[in-house]
């Protein structure tokens, strides 16, 4: 796993040779971004499963239990992990009677399907969301949605790079995304390795550069997706999307199906994850405030559907009224909620 959490100073690469390290991993965001978790879910539980010590399908529905509870509990908001743990684990039951050797081989190379299939539906987003982009656009992006956030390619950042690859001319703003400045630092870093133009801007600088007129369209990622279609993403994205409302300017979301979560009615029942308060507290180790005060880190906030212009998928662009929209886009089955997994 390329290390998120020293970019864009270091590139260093992080090996995990069991499940633990693999929970550690998301935990701590040495890999982050909903569809990347996701994926690293399902091979840290194929790691687990490869490497476990059962000698009997008993001891190993334990040893998966297990494994299972461990990586659930890494992130709460993301829905993707959750995604992965349930496919993984129906995948677990499908096999189970052929044997340990058959499960194990199963769980990889299901792992490796999801890999391949997260790129493909990144690539697909990205030519469902080019389309939206004006050419000579001004793009606005919160967080980081690209390559580093998925198995490859992107989601948010896809749209920009099919867009490119369309011909257009396009120049992102990255707001910096506190406190763990996923833009400034990530964003900014694949941008750049693509030869796209970006400019990075403070979070606070978002409504002078939209009242200004500078930017034709805002493009995020989203962490879970309701069946009203309010969104869940790094905190600072309800912000970005009133401000656009107020303006009139297109906001946009790019997610793939799985990051829908059509069981739950609305944003207030995605959880929201609270992390360690010295991320707020500290820059690079760096102390920016008193020890003494107290401080609030959610990682996330919820964008009610009424600001969203558009939310792009692998399998198509829903619309409002998003109750509808989405469901069709699922082929009319409503994804379960892996809120208590």
């Amino acid at each position: 796993m390329l290390d998120q959490r020293v970019l864009p100073s270091e590139e260093t690469y992080k090996t995990c040779t069991d499940y633990i390290g693999v929970t550690e991993a998301i935990r701590t965001m040495v890999i982050r971004g909903d569809p990347a978790i996701g994926v690293s879910a399902a091979m840290g539980i194929a790691l687990g499963v490869k490497s476990a010590a059962a000698k009997s399908l008993e001891e190993m529905d334990i040893q998966f239990q297990r494994i299972c509870q461990d990586i659930s509990a890494a992130r709460p908001t993301a829905v993707n992990l959750f995604w992965a743990v349930e496919r993984m684990k129906m995948v677990y039951d499908r096999t189970r009677s052929q044997g340990i050797q058959a499960v194990r081989s199963a769980l990889i190379r299901t792992c490796q399907e999801m890999h391949r299939e997260d790129i493909e539906a990144n690539l697909e987003i990205g030519r469902f969301g080019q389309v939206l982009v004006p050419d000579k656009a001004q793009i606005l992006t919160h967080c980081n949605a690209g390559a580093l956030a998925t198995a490859g390619y992107g989601t948010a950042l896809g749209v920009v790079r099919a867009a490119v690859e369309a011909g257009k001319q396009v120049h992102v703003f990255a707001d910096e995304t506190r406190p763990f400045l996923q833009g400034a630092r990530l964003t900014a870093w694949e941008l750049v390795k693509d030869g796209i133009p970006v400019t990075v801007i403070t979070d606070n600088m978002a409504g002078y550069f939209l009242q200004k007129g500078k930017i034709d369209c805002v493009i995020v990622g989203a962490d879970r997706i309701a069946a009203n279609g309010d969104v869940a993403n790094k905190i600072g994205t309800y912000s970005v999307a009133v401000l656009a409302k107020e303006i009139s300017i297109p906001f946009f979301v790019a997610a793939p199906v799985s990051t829908l979560d059509l069981a739950i009615p609305d944003g207030s029942h995605i959880p929201i994850e609270e992390r360690d308060p010295e991320e707020v507290r500290k820059i690079q180790g760096i102390c920016i405030t008193s020890e003494k005060v107290r401080v609030a880190n959610p990682a996330f906030d919820v964008t009610p559907h009424r600001y969203v212009s558009a939310i792009i998928t692998n399998r198509g662009v829903a619309y409002p009224s998003y109750e509808k929209s989405l469901l069709e886009l699922t082929g009319g089955i409503k994804i379960r909620s892996f809120e208590n997994t």
